[in-house]
């Protein structure tokens, strides 16, 4: 009998007074995201992908305010320039994460993240540590946007 896998399915936005270029780079140069992105430990390319990333593998580890640190690799499987990043995670989270950037007044992101987790003791307090997780989950996403608004010297309106 297959095991059951704790899911999750987070939807992140962030809304920034800078311009759609600059924030797709921010975002696209994933190995720079440990430079302004407080929570993002290493993020480290195994596999270079085609000539404009696609099929990259990067090796990733986060940490929260939480004692413990989540590894992963992502591979890149969707570029739509500059508007869609999107890949497939397998490690310690597995499932897939989504960027979607919006021009307007300045330039709204989204990032859809939709994982399980396949650490034994994860799934083991998933019923009662859900909240806890899906709250680390938030506070390194609300540090990735004032991050990115530090990095690009801009306004964050929100994050949600």
């Amino acid at each position: 009998m297959a095991e059951r896998l704790a899911g999750y399915d987070f939807l992140t936005t962030w809304c920034l007074d800078a311009p759609l270029e600059r924030v797709w780079e921010a975002i696209y140069e994933v190995e720079d995201w440990p430079r302004w992105w407080r929570g993002v430990e290493v993020v480290q390319k195994l596999e270079h992908g085609d000539e404009n990333g696609l099929g990259s593998v990067y090796r990733h580890r986060w940490r929260s305010r939480l004692p413990y640190t989540v590894g992963f690799d992502m591979t890149t499987t969707r570029i739509e320039r500059p508007h869609l990043l999107e890949g497939h995670a397998r490690g310690e989270l597995e499932g897939f994460g989504r960027w979607r950037l919006y021009e307007g007044e300045g330039t709204a992101l989204t990032y859809q993240w939709t994982v399980r987790t396949t650490r034994p003791w994860m799934r083991a307090l998933e019923p009662v540590g859900r909240p806890v997780f899906v709250w680390s989950h938030n506070v390194v996403m609300r540090w990735g946007g004032e991050g990115l608004a530090r990095l690009l010297g801009a306004r964050l309106h929100g994050t949600g």
